[in-house]
Formats: C-alpha cells, sequence, structure tokens
C-alpha cells in the first residue's frame, strides 16, 4: 500500500497547491448550484465541460428557455447572475422549479437537473422528478450537539419509507416520533438511515441515487430529515447516512448520466463507465470535478444535516476494475494487490476518509467490502484506506447456509465459530445475523426460515407453545446473541429482525401489482400483549442493554475456550463475561464443566423475566440455554 499511499499525498498536496485545502474544497456545495447572496440576488453555478451552451428556465420565468443564459468560465464552468426583484425579493422563489437547459455541441437541446439540486420532487402522474427551489423562509435550526462517539456500535439499520404497519410510504416524522423511542428502549446507539439519497426508482432500495445532494422528498421535507437527526441526537443516539458513491442512476433527465451532453462528464466514457450487473453509470474517481463533487457531498451531509458519519456502500466494487464479478476473493493476497486494483477508486476513499476524521473527530465510517481488502480498516497514516469498520458480510450468509442445508443435530460448532472469529486483528467489523439484504424478496428473514408459517397461527401466548415456534423462538435469540458477543466489533440489526419480523421485503411494482404489502414493518406485532414477538423484543433489548453495562463490543476478541462437536456447545470468555452457549436439539447437561480464566463468583448479568420460559421446552439445558443464566461457581 506504499505505492498507494504516495498517490494519496500527492492528491492532498495538489488540493492544497490549486484549492487551498481540502476544507475549502470540499465546501463547493456552497458556491455550486444555487445560492442567494446577502442582497438577495442569486447565483447560478455547474460544471458542464462538453456543453456548448446552458440556460436556466423554470417557474420564474415562464419556463422561457432563452431568456437566462449562463456565462462560460475556465475549466467548463459556467455561471449565472440574477438580480433581485424591484421589491428586493429573489427572483426564484422558496418552492419554484426550475431545469438547466442543456445545447450540445451536436446541436441537441437537454433539460436537465442541477447536480447540486438540494431537493426534487415528483408530481404523483409523473415518471420525471423535479428540480425544485429550496429556499425555506424559516430554516429547521438544530438544538441538540452531536452525541459522542459512542463506546460500542450498536446500529439499527432503518428505511424510512417502511418503518410504519401500513401500507403506504412512511414519512420523516412517523419515523420522528414513533420509531426513535423504540430504538431509544431497544438499547441501539447508531442509526443507519438507508435510501435517504434522492432515488427515482423506489425498489432500488435506494441504491440507484439520481440526485446526490437531496433527502428523498418522498418522505417528507430536508426540514423534517433535520429534525429527525437533531431528536435523535437528543436521545444519544448517532446518525450515519447510508452513502452511495460506488456508482449512480443510468437516468438522464432527473440523474447525473450525460448531464452535459456527453457519455462521460462525471463518469468514465465507454465499457468502464457501466457496471453490467448494477445497469448503473461508474464515477470517475480521478477527474478533479468529479472528486469536488464527491468529497463536498460527504461533507453536505455532515454540516446541513448534522449526519454523524458513513456507511458506505459497494466498495467492494470501487476497489476492483473487475468490480468483484466472479471472484471468490479466497483470501490470497495476491487478490488484493496487482493491476486488478483500482488506484483511483482507493485514493478516493483515503482522501474521504482523512477529509472527515480530520474535520470530526468522532466521524464514523463503515464499509460494505465483502472481498476483505487487507488494511481496510487501518489508517491513512499507516497506508490503510481509513474505514473505521467494516462489514461482516460471512456471518449472515452462514447463517442462511445452516437453516437452508443442515439439520439441527449437523450443525457445526467450528464452522460456525471460525465464520464469527476469522477478522484481522486491528481491523474492527461490524457483525450481524441478518440485515435488510437477507430480508429482500426471494429470501426470508431469520425468523421466516425458522418458523415459516406457524408464525401466522402459533405466535400466540394464549395457546401452548409448539415445537416450531418453541424451536424457531430460542435458536432466533442464540444465533444472534452468538453474533452479537463473538462476530465484531459492532453490530447491525435490521429494523423488525428484532422481534422477528414474518416474511420478506418487497417494494411496490408492476411483478407486485404495485402493492405496499411487504413493504413495511410490522410494529403492531411487538404491541400486542399476547403474541410472542414481545419475547423476541423483550431478549433484544435487554442483548444490548447487558452490552452496553459490560461492553464486550469494545473488547478485545474473545478467548474461545470451547466448541465441543458432540455436545453442541460453545463457550468463550469477553470483556470479563462467560458465554455458553448449548445448541443441541435434545440434550441438556448439568454440572458442566467448562475453562475459565480468573476464579471466583460468576453471576448471570441478564434480567429473569427474559429467559425463565426457555427452562421447560425444546432446549432445556441447565446451562439455561445461553450466556451462563444460572450461577457457575468455579475456582
Amino acid at each position: 500500500m506504499k505505492g498507494l499511499y504516495g498517490l494519496f499525498e500527492k492528491q492532498l498536496t495538489l488540493l492544497e497547491e490549486a484549492e487551498g485545502g481540502f476544507d475549502q474544497f470540499t465546501r463547493s456545495y456552497k458556491s455550486y448550484g444555487v445560492h442567494r447572496m446577502p442582497d438577495n440576488s442569486l447565483v447560478f453555478k455547474e460544471w458542464a465541460p462538453a456543453a456548448e451552451a446552458l440556460f436556466l428556465t423554470g417557474d420564474f420565468n415562464g419556463w422561457d428557455n432563452f431568456s437566462h443564459p449562463y456565462a462560460k468560465k475556465d475549466f467548463g464552468k459556467w455561471e449565472l447572475h440574477i438580480p433581485p426583484k424591484e421589491d428586493k425579493t429573489p427572483a426564484v422563489t422558496h418552492n419554484s422549479k426550475l431545469k438547466v437547459v442543456v445545447h450540445t455541441r451536436m446541436g441537441e437541446r437537454l433539460y436537465r437537473i442541477s447536480p447540486w439540486a438540494k431537493y426534487v420532487t415528483r408530481h404523483e402522474k409523473s415518471v420525471i422528478y423535479d428540480w425544485v427551489h429550496w429556499d425555506p423562509p424559516q430554516p429547521y435550526i438544530h438544538k441538540h450537539p452531536r452525541p459522542q462517539k459512542p463506546r460500542s456500535l450498536r446500529i439499527y439499520e432503518s428505511h424510512v419509507g417502511i418503518a410504519s404497519p401500513e401500507g403506504k410510504v412512511a414519512s420523516y416524522s412517523n419515523f420522528t416520533h414513533n420509531v426513535l423511542p423504540r430504538i431509544k428502549d431497544l438499547g441501539y446507539n447508531c442509526i443507519q438511515l438507508m435510501a435517504i439519497m434522492e432515488h427515482a426508482y423506489y425498489a432500488s432500495f435506494g441504491y440507484q441515487v439520481t440526485s446526490f445532494f437531496a433527502a428523498s422528498s418522498r418522505y417528507g421535507t430536508p426540514e423534517e430529515l433535520k429534525e429527525l437527526i437533531d431528536v435523535a441526537h437528543s436521545l444519544g443516539i448517532i446518525v450515519l447516512l447510508d452513502v452511495v458513491h460506488s456508482h449512480a442512476s443510468k437516468n438522464t433527465e432527473d440523474g447525473l448520466n450525460s448531464f452535459d451532453g456527453s457519455d462521460s462528464c462525471f463518469f468514465h466514457s465507454g465499457p468502464r463507465g457501466e457496471h453490467s450487473l448494477w445497469d448503473s453509470r461508474l464515477f470517475n474517481y480521478s477527474g478533479w470535478e468529479v472528486l469536488r463533487f464527491l468529497l463536498s457531498n460527504l461533507r453536505w451531509w455532515m454540516e446541513e444535516y448534522r449526519f454523524d458519519g458513513f456507511r458506505f456502500d459497494g466498495v467492494t466494487s470501487m476497489l476492483y476494475h473487475h468490480h468483484g464479478i466472479g471472484s471468490g476473493f479466497s483470501g490470497d493476497y495476491a487478490e488484493y494487490f496487482g493491476l486488478h486494483v483500482d488506484e483511483d477508486s482507493i485514493v478516493y476513499l483515503m482522501l474521504a476518509n482523512h477529509i472527515l476524521h480530520t474535520l470530526y473527530q468522532d466521524c464514523i465510517t463503515i464499509a460494505e467490502d465483502v472481498s476483505g481488502m487487507p488494511t481496510l480498516c487501518r489508517p491513512v497514516q499507516e497506508g490503510g484506506l481509513g474505514f473505521d469498520f467494516r462489514l461482516a458480510m460471512a456471518i449472515p450468509d452462514k447463517w442462511i447456509q445452516i437453516l437452508k442445508e443442515f439439520k439441527d443435530e449437523d450443525w457445526n460448532m467450528g464452522n460456525i465459530v471460525h465464520t464469527m472469529s476469522n477478522r484481522r486483528y486491528g481491523e474492527k467489523c461490524i457483525a450481524y445475523a441478518e440485515s435488510h439484504d437477507q430480508a429482500l424478496v426471494g429470501d426470508k428473514t431469520l425468523a421466516f426460515w425458522l418458523m415459516d408459517k406457524d408464525m401466522y397461527t402459533n405466535m400466540s401466548a394464549l395457546i401452548p407453545m409448539n415445537s416450531v415456534i418453541d424451536r424457531g423462538i430460542q435458536l432466533h435469540k442464540m444465533m444472534r446473541l452468538l453474533t452479537h458477543g463473538l462476530g465484531g466489533e459492532g453490530y447491525l440489526n435490521f429494523m423488525g429482525n428484532e422481534f422477528g419480523h414474518p416474511e420478506w421485503l418487497d417494494f411496490p411494482r408492476v411483478g407486485n401489482n404495485e402493492s405496499y404489502h411487504y413493504a413495511r414493518r410490522q410494529f403492531n406485532l411487538v404491541d400486542m400483549d399476547h403474541l410472542r414477538y414481545r419475547q423476541l423484543y423483550a431478549f433484544d433489548r435487554d442483548m444490548n442493554r447487558t452490552e452496553d453495562k459490560y461492553g464486550w463490543l469494545a473488547a478485545p476478541p474473545a478467548y474461545i475456550s470451547a466448541k465441543h462437536e458432540g455436545d453442541k456447545v460453545i463457550v468463550f470468555e469477553r470483556a470479563n463475561v462467560i458465554f455458553i452457549f448449548n445448541f443441541h436439539p435434545t440434550n441438556s447437561y448439568s454440572n458442566y464443566r467448562v475453562a475459565v480464566g480468573p476464579p471466583g463468583k460468576y453471576p448471570s448479568p441478564l434480567i429473569p423475566n427474559v429467559y425463565y420460559y426457555y427452562y421447560y421446552y425444546y432446549y432445556n439445558v441447565v446451562l439455561q440455554l445461553i450466556f451462563l443464566i444460572t450461577p457457575l461457581y468455579c475456582s
């Protein structure tokens, strides 16, 4: 990585020489797009190197395509100044619609949304989004400071639009008032918000971004998103943005694609600029103005909305010219170094992490990388890419594989433990039993894999628990706690899965008659006293609260003292806590001896109400299933 660090230093030096440093460079959102000056005049600025001419049209000029031309500047930049009206008010009013009219060298006239647009909306009957000038007379003012970076990171992965039991697109306000209190009660200290950057296609889950500076209008206004984050901060919860800088939607009229009429502009031209599997465009990370756009985009979300960091999507695709397509990543170091590695992308990620962590001491960045790139989560000054965490993506895949392919008696303890602990020392991981990926249509939540159709008829506590529900509830808890305690230095849960959300996720589309039936979270199931979903919810809550007390996520990796295949028992120590799991489907053990470090009395940390009902059922164990529920004495 030494050569890459040299390229990073060179780029940093160029920023200093050409732009006065990265602080000023990454504040370019204050000059590009549209801005109101103190005298209420407006300044519009764009970068469109292949354009022959640029005009501004909109409500303010009766949609005249020629009355307001931009002036051409150096390096493909264009500027337009519009003085205030006679009454000294801005010529373009808040909430009015705009378009950039691009004349190409081929004689075409194109209608585009500014890449720096801060708000875009879509009329109910329209397919194309509109650029809306957002300049509210009373902008939201944040009242609460950012919380300090938590000792242990417990993440609640969330999608605002599906955060309601109702069959509709839910709002920022609904999330603020109805979901944030649940997250606080559950003991999560971090929210990861998906699908915030505007995307024209709802079913893309937010991963086909069209407007990078616009918070999705389908959930409400920018001010309502700011309030959501501010209220989360008041609860001591930090908020991460699921940022998509790995690719962009192919949309032209309401996206970045062909903004200036060329096939390049923000992207590589030709095949290098297209992702064959995602059907999307790929950024040219060596481009100066592309760096300005993307790095300023990170700054914008940190400054304007006061996010606390980012989960970078699709990092594997960025790291390699082959984008991970057809690569198994066996762990051979030749897979991570060579001509197939995209140096431009890596330098961009190094710059992004260096700038974020320099400007915001408590900023958190997480990489979604399935390849296992070495030094991904080491500081930039060490030659690493600078991420704080990577997602432990093998763990959820392992749980799904086990449930699909193995009987209970054939579970391999050693293989499970290896998957949980297989990470480089000093590079932190976010562990999770399931995320949104595992619940998408075509797959099922862990709870549904475990209990399937019985969840419709046998989750009531008013009737005797059958063996399917008994096994499902207990394994659901054990799998999540094992992942929580052993799998990483942070933990993630996708909203609703903490209480065993049934079924899968499927957004409205032609194939399901535009139904919202599966594009929602049934929190109402937890609110019914007689349903066993409350038991799963209570376990998840107490699991997080116990971690908050003992801090095992912030502790060094666990010492694994037993993984007994015959007994189906796993034992490990972490943060002075002993974890004991019995995965045997029929055997109980009394006076089971386990090795421990310091001698003494080891009390149970969990609250009795969470687990008392285990005792009589399918996994009847004197060790009481998991986590040292009965006191253990040893010397």
